[in-house]
């Protein structure tokens, strides 16, 4: 009976938002609003450091953390990463610097400063490019394949095709390497390339073949879209099982009793989307950022999107409670407290930083399955918020000290005990007005390394040396004439929706060959100490011309004091990045903000007797 109230509940909420979401066509694209893809950090073995788009410092990296444009990682000596993006693999060897230059929707430009780098693209959608960035020339491949890229500052990029194709462009450059050549780069003008024998696989290889079988072995691609970034571990750490109403259910295993989603973990800040959920579970990625969870019976699952679109990125699927009566409710002044709760399969997800057009269709209908149950609205601008009935909000809300939410720290043993009564004084609001600290920009990791980097300069070739078949990335600019220092630093992309790829499953590549060679290592640069980041920005040759550079953190904290809790809109970040006052927000929440408790009303002081008259006297 209880569930089915429940139920009846939902589809109220989904009959005024799903008719809105099917309203547009899903293959749109809108210029100013977060990208729907981004990329996972998804293996980390030994010492990695990271490093934020336009900082300066560094910080231990965290495993599931989300990587976009402008962002830095280095391996040290022994050490390994990997990162998943959709239907790519990045896998590091050690003493690799590797900057995620440029991650669109369409797009991903990797910059190699040095060390080893393989990159596995098991499906290339149509209009997707994935362009590695070296000190000696671009490298575009247009199609499936595997690649390696091996840097040595002092000797140049040695490049191996085990499948597809790669084009090497740059100053007086223009050449292909196919499937089962390799290839070693010289100089940057002009580039010298000479054709190699194909080497001997080393460990790094047998490594990246073992993480590629993973992928290709996939059994559930009939559940969920197999290239979604973190799906291919929940097989280790749980179930799947078919509930007639929602289809296939993904149950984890080994989670203790009481365990609620978005509670082992902590929040980071992450541009252009804000207050981003980091999970601590070694699977807490994929139904943290994609899908909804739901509590069926007993046991929480995590419920994944239609199998035939790959679901939009979303920073965390949640929604926040808060208000003055709450705050004080459980001992924290106003605004002393951030709370949270999971959205269930038909509550919508209302976006905390900048979206327009059709995002919020698109960033809802590409992560819930039961959208054709409902009828009633076309334009969300009309849903009453007061009148959203939320799944969870009464039995899986997590609250949490400002402090710790805003300093990035771990949410479960400072997690606050809330009770129902104390939820009644709550209101959905659109965010926690609450500025991170910058522990929190850094993964919740406090900086641990501060080379004098310098900016980045990037070299793109003249456009007259491209081949005439080579497409740039969607809504690239042109290469320009001259060489032109910009660093490969975030802007705010543009999203579109990738095609699913075939549900049938791939044939498995062929694993490199078992004779092993030793691991490949790179010198360190000239003047550069073994094991630690290099100290400054290596210098790449692009393709395609990076987004414009990105200010740090300290340049947005003044302007973001006047909206606290949400990221900058796409004017305001160009003001600050062109050095002007960042501006007025422009964009009009739909959600409410936190309202501040009443004010007790001073009770009036209690009035003077009347003077008693003095009787005369005879």
């Amino acid at each position: 009976m209880e569930n089915e109230q429940l139920g009846r509940r939902r589809l109220k909420l989904v009959a005024c938002l799903v008719p809105w979401l099917l309203a547009a066509p899903i293959f749109a694209q809108t210029e100013g609003n977060a990208p729907g893809r981004a990329a996972r950090l998804s293996v980390i073995e030994g010492k990695v450091s990271f490093q934020p788009s336009g900082e300066n410092d560094w910080s231990d990296a965290t495993l599931n953390y989300t990587m976009t444009t402008g962002d830095r990682i280095y391996t040290y000596d022994g050490s390994r990463a990997e990162l998943e993006v959709g239907p790519w693999a990045v896998r590091l060897g050690q003493n690799t610097d590797l900057t995620m230059a440029s991650l669109t929707d369409q797009f991903m430009q990797l910059g190699v400063g040095q060390g080893s780098v393989r990159v596995a693209v098991y499906q290339m959608p149509q209009g997707n490019t994935v362009e590695i960035a070296t000190p000696n020339g671009a490298l575009t491949a247009s199609g499936p394949g595997s690649y390696r890229v091996d840097i040595d500052p002092n000797n140049g990029t040695r490049l191996i095709v085990n499948r597809g194709s790669l084009q090497v462009s740059g100053s007086g450059a223009n050449q292909t390497i196919e499937a089962g050549q390799a290839a070693q780069l010289t100089g940057t003008g002009p580039i010298q390339i000479n054709l190699l024998p194909l080497p001997a696989s080393d460990d790094f290889d047998q490594w990246c073949s073992k993480r590629d079988r993973r992928v290709e072995s996939f059994r559930y691609r009939q559940y969920v879209n197999p290239y979604v970034p973190g799906v291919s571990d929940l097989a280790d750490y749980g179930a799947w099982s078919q509930v007639p109403e929602y289809g296939p259910v993904w149950y984890p295993s080994g989670v203790a009793v009481g365990w609620v989603p978005y509670r082992l973990g902590h929040w980071a800040w992450v541009e252009p989307w804000g207050w981003t959920w980091v999970g601590a579970e070694p699977w807490g990625f994929c139904p943290y950022h994609y899908g909804r969870w739901s509590l069926i019976g007993a046991r929480w699952g995590w419920v994944p999107g239609p199998v035939a679109v790959v679901p939009w990125y979303a920073p965390a699927l949640v929604a926040f409670v808060g208000g003055g009566g709450f705050s004080l409710s459980i001992g924290f002044g106003f605004g002393g407290v951030a709370a949270w709760f999971p959205l269930g399969p038909l509550d919508p997800f209302i976006p905390w930083y900048h979206y327009q057009g059709d995002y919020l269709r698109q960033v809802n209908i590409t992560n819930v399955r039961n959208v054709t149950n409902v009828t009633n609205i076309t334009n969300v601008t009309n849903i009453n918020v007061t009148n959203i009935h939320y799944a969870y909000r009464e039995v899986a809300t997590t609250a949490v000290p400002a402090t710790v939410f805003r300093s990035g720290q771990p949410v479960a043993n400072a997690a606050v005990r809330v009770t129902p009564q104390q939820l009644a004084h709550a209101q959905v609001i659109a965010h926690p007005e609450i500025n991170p600290a910058r522990t929190a920009v850094f993964a919740g990791k406090p900086p641990t390394y501060a080379p004098p980097v310098r900016a980045a300069r990037v070299m793109a070739p003249p456009p007259t040396r491209l081949a005439p078949e080579a497409r740039p990335a969607p809504g690239a600019r042109p290469a320009p004439e001259t060489t032109a220092p910009q660093p490969p630093v975030p802007a705010r992309s543009a999203p579109s929706t990738r095609p699913a790829p075939e549900n049938s499953a791939q044939e498995p590549h062929p694993a490199p060959p078992t004779r092993t060679a030793p691991e490949y290592h790179a010198s360190p640069p000239q003047g550069h100490a073994p094991g630690t980041p290099p100290p400054q920005r290596p210098t790449f040759i692009t393709r395609t011309p990076p987004p414009p550079h990105d200010v740090p953190f300290s340049a947005h904290e003044p302007a973001m004091q006047q909206h606290p809790g949400r990221p900058l809109e796409p004017q305001q970040e160009e003001h600050v990045r062109q050095g002007q006052p960042a501006g007025p927000p422009h964009d009009q929440e739909v959600l409410p903000h936190a309202a501040p408790p009443p004010k007790e009303q001073p009770h009036p002081a209690p009035k003077a007797p009347p003077p008693r008259e003095r009787s005369e006297e005879h």
